[in-house]
């Protein structure tokens, strides 16, 4: 059974009770969310490594990491060394997007060694592993490959199965700034342009919903229409793609596999609030996966910074998934530092969303951290730091004269004045 269908037969599964463990959130109700497909727990049965990891708006906010080879950097080793980084930085979720090489390979390597859960999008694999002209993959080809990656374990699929014959035709009547930014919505719209033909992954949905039941795959419906640029938000492609996916939704849970939304893309801020509102209201409550939104295009090298600004505004109002973007977004693949600093924005931006939110004992982290600060005890700041690395580096680069002070205020201090004060003890800070 799926974890879906378990939820609603009430049998409690040793990954439920793990993602209730995680989330302070009792049983009954994590499986009741996961009945009404409000929460999913991305778990394939033959990742055996995974650590189970719940997604949902009412849990905390969870982070993907994309990774993956291309033609210009296709060694698996350090794709793998990314891997672990992101692991130990405390991703949730690694999604494999490998355009070029041994990517069955890579796909095994992960969901053999890696605790995250997995991700992959098929679109992208059956034009390496075909290795022929796009317009000459079948439409049986596109499904095989679909199971295959079933078979290989991988825990959510990107289907990009919500731009249909009929939505490209309202994409062409609707002039765009960028057109189709999705690698693979613009894959599948070429394929249907040159072959005359509908998309198979909108055509044949039933039978992608098999393989899904059979391994408890998640479906990521994929945003093939997301704006990739601000002045494109919220436009009919988008919508239209959008009502479309609520409707493959219903049919994918009336076979009970788990699904999730994804989501824009590049979008202002003020329409990223509404953009939540609207898909809970089309796609019935499932989880939503954003790519930021990036919320202004001004930026290249500084895109984890704009991302991170538009996934804490749409996690706050209601986005489960946030998918990182690092600062090499829209200039080349990310190196081990980008990936870094990508995680970490989009942690910060998930966390924010969190207290906001008044998710169960969220703030308990900055509480950890303010009582450091008080006692101006730094190792103890060090420690509680979301990246502790950086944070002792950049005092040790500026050491002060006293240790107990940095060197932005020395004895101006007023966390070490305030405290000898209260105590009853008299300060003189030019003296000291």
């Amino acid at each position: 059974m799926t974890q879906m269908e378990s939820a609603r037969k009430g049998i409690l599964t040793d990954e439920m009770k793990t993602v209730a463990a995680k989330e302070h959130i009792s049983e009954d109700k994590l499986m009741q969310l996961i009945a009404e497909g409000k929460v999913i727990i991305p778990c394939n049965k033959l990742h055996k490594c995974i650590s189970p990891n719940g997604v949902g708006s009412a849990l905390t906010t969870k982070i993907n990491v994309n990774l993956g080879t291309s033609r210009d950097m296709a060694s698996l080793d350090e794709e793998m060394k990314k891997v672990q980084k992101a692991v130990d930085l405390g991703a949730e979720a690694i999604m494999d997007l490998s355009s070029y090489g041994d990517t069955r390979k890579f796909r095994k390597m992960l969901t053999s060694e890696c605790p995250a859960m997995i991700g992959t999008v098929p679109i992208y694999d059956a034009v390496v592993y075909y290795h022929k002209a796009l317009m000459k993959i079948t439409s049986d080809e596109w499904i095989d490959i679909v199971r295959m990656h079933a078979e290989d374990g991988v825990d959510f699929m990107t289907i990009h199965c919500g731009i249909n014959r009929e939505t490209a035709v309202k994409f062409k009547r609707n002039k765009r700034q960028m057109n189709i930014v999705s690698r693979g919505g613009s894959i599948i719209f070429a394929w249907m342009e040159m072959t005359g033909n509908e998309n198979p992954f909108y055509e044949r949905f039933d039978e992608i919903l098999d393989i899904c039941r059979e391994y408890d795959v998640t479906l990521s419906l994929g945003d093939a229409c997301r704006p990739g640029s601000i002045f494109d938000g919220t436009d009919p492609a988008q919508i239209e793609e959008l009502i479309t996916l609520g409707e493959l939704t219903k049919r994918a849970w009336e076979k009970d596999v788990q699904v999730m939304i994804e989501g824009p893309g590049h979008m202002p801020m003020n329409q990223i609030a509404a953009n939540m509102e609207i898909q809970k209201t089309l796609c019935h409550g499932a989880p939503f996966y954003v790519l930021g939104p990036i919320v202004t295009d001004i930026a290249p090298g500084y895109d984890h910074i704009t991302s991170a600004i538009g996934g804490a505004i749409a996690a706050q109002n209601g986005a489960a998934f946030l998918c990182y973007v690092t600062p090499a977004e829209h200039l080349r693949l990310p190196d081990a530092d980008d990936v870094k600093e990508g995680i970490i924005a989009a942690r910060i931006a998930a966390h924010a969303a969190d207290i906001a939110k008044g998710i169960p004992h969220a703030a308990d982290w900055d509480m950890k951290m303010d009582k450091a600060r008080h006692d101006l005890d730094w190792e103890k700041m060090f420690e509680t730091a979301i990246d502790p690395e950086k944070a002792r580096a950049y005092r040790n680069s500026s050491k002060p004269q006293k240790e107990d002070t940095c060197s932005m205020c020395g004895n101006f201090c007023a966390v070490k004045n305030m405290n000898r004060i209260l105590d009853g003890e008299n300060i003189s800070i030019f003296d000291e």
